[in-house]
């Protein structure tokens, strides 16, 4: 008898391994609180913009094995791939969507049953909630009668179809019994290496990861800082830095965007406050870039009587449709709030699109790349000319490469 998988949230992070899980030949159950979501799925439309992915869904043994539903229904495995939002003024994780996914799976629950925590938390969340919620709800013990792992996501919007294949994945069960299930799981579609370990490393281990981007990020906006202050161009300095053969700086930016990096590292600020001082403080520096972007345009128009600002690129990294917690809208808002007069684009963000910058410059006295999506890039260097005929006032500000 084939294992049957409920998969609890089908965003981002869920609907891909729940198509992943089917086409495996498994039983899966997508569950979601949104209607719409449900009713697109099981008319086989993926709300994701991954070619590859679609192809799934529409596959004849995908369709077989998936459904999508809006509450949850017993099965042997129940997956939790719901968002972690980080409290926007405590600065915590927000623990309200997986304490509710779990509490929806508990009516459902047999012993020998396996509960696996996908979405990215603090460090001992499976030890401190999700045992607590498990063994105050039911008459089971965790992990003793019911298998609990935290197998953390690693995919990248964009390129999710080769990620949640080729990525190599971290296993950490509760206890032994917990990774060796949770392992055979995810080894049904896995190519890459599944790393076993305990529970606590799985869940340190993936905000140690997006950490470190982040204070990385956080290093080259400084050195940005420190160049402009001494007039130096900062991206010829990292270049001639980064020829020394141990030496790998970033690219500065206008800030952190997307639901990882900018999120993740407040989970280990939470649980260890006097021990995360520089993770701290990068923090603070990667969220203040767009205040300093938009002061840079504030100053790049001080001279002009009503200035028409158009900004490029909405998303938090470029030729990605994905919009969360992107920096770019924050300079926009910022711009906004100060009385300018903005028109923002992204030839790749449907209510935001344009056919052409040339269509969007019209009259405009600056245009502001934010994100330069390679389309973007491509009419700024070929047909800059035909661009700048259509402004008012020609200046351009490329804050990406």
């Amino acid at each position: 008898m084939k294992k049957k998988i409920v998969v609890i949230g089908t965003g981002y992070v869920g609907l891909p391994a729940a198509l992943m899980w089917a086409k495996a030949g498994l039983t899966v159950v997508g569950v979601d609180i949104n209607e719409n979501v449900v009713r697109a799925i099981n008319d086989g439309t993926l709300m994701l913009n991954e070619k590859e992915l679609q192809e799934l869904l529409e596959d004849p043994s995908v369709r077989a094995n998936l459904v999508a539903r809006t509450t949850p229904c017993p099965g042997d495995v129940f997956v939790i791939a719901v968002p972690t939002p980080v409290d926007p003024l405590k600065k915590v994780c927000d623990m309200g969507p997986v304490e509710s996914a779990l509490e929806s799976i508990i009516p459902h629950l047999r012993k020998g049953n396996l509960v696996i925590l996908e979405s990215t938390v603090p460090p001992m969340t499976c030890r401190r909630v999700v045992q607590r919620l498990l063994e105050k709800h039911t008459k089971f013990k965790v992990p003793q009668d019911i298998l609990v792992a935290h197998c953390p996501e690693r995919i990248l919007p964009g390129d999710i179809f080769k990620e949640i294949v080729h990525n190599d994945r971290l296993i950490g069960g509760m206890d032994a019994r917990s990774t060796k299930a949770a392992t055979a799981i995810y080894a049904t579609f896995v190519k890459g290496q599944l790393h076993e370990t305990d529970d606590v490393s799985a869940e340190l281990s993936k905000l140690m990861e997006n950490t470190y981007r982040d204070v990385n990020i956080a290093l080259a906006n400084e050195f940005a800082q420190i160049c402009e202050l001494l007039g130096a161009n900062v991206r010829k300095v990292i270049g001639f830095a980064n020829k020394h053969p141990r030496v790998k700086i970033l690219s500065p930016g206008i800030g952190v965007g997307g639901h990882c990096i900018p999120i993740d590292p407040w989970f280990l600020k939470e649980v260890a406050p006097y021990n995360s001082k520089l993770i701290t403080m990068a923090r603070f520096v990667n969220d203040e870039m767009p205040h300093r972007i938009a002061e840079k345009i504030r100053r790049a128009v001080s001279d002009l009587p009503n200035p028409r600002i158009v900004a490029l690129g909405a998303t938090y990294k470029k030729n990605c449709e994905d919009k969360r917690e992107a920096p770019a809208g924050e300079i926009v808002k910022l711009l906004k709030q100060d009385g300018y007069n903005v028109a923002h684009h992204d030839p790749l963000v449907p209510k935001l699109g344009c056919s052409s910058v040339a269509k969007v410059a019209k009259g405009a006295d600056l245009i502001v790349v934010l994100v330069c999506h390679d389309s973007i890039k491509r009419e700024l260097t070929e047909n800059r000319a035909a661009v700048e005929r259509v402004m008012r006032t020609k200046r351009i500000i490329f804050f990406e490469d």
